[in-house]
């Protein structure tokens, strides 16, 4: 099982790296950055998806 540090460094630089192509879609209409965008949002929303399993099974464990 991975620490607390790691998963949110991962969750941290999920989002710091899409906010580049966010922008770049939202404010100049980047279609590319658009595709960028939605390949990191899936990364973003596997990786949530796989913390609150993690979490999930930790407490009831610990019950």
């Amino acid at each position: 099982m991975s620490t607390f540090e790691e998963r949110y460094g991962q969750l941290t630089d999920l989002v710091d790296g899409a906010e580049e192509d966010l922008m770049k879609f939202y404010e100049k209409g980047n279609k590319a950055a658009g595709t960028r965008a939605r390949k990191s949002l899936m990364e973003l929303k596997k990786l949530a998806h796989e913390m609150r399993q993690e979490i999930q099974e930790i407490k009831n464990n610990d019950l």
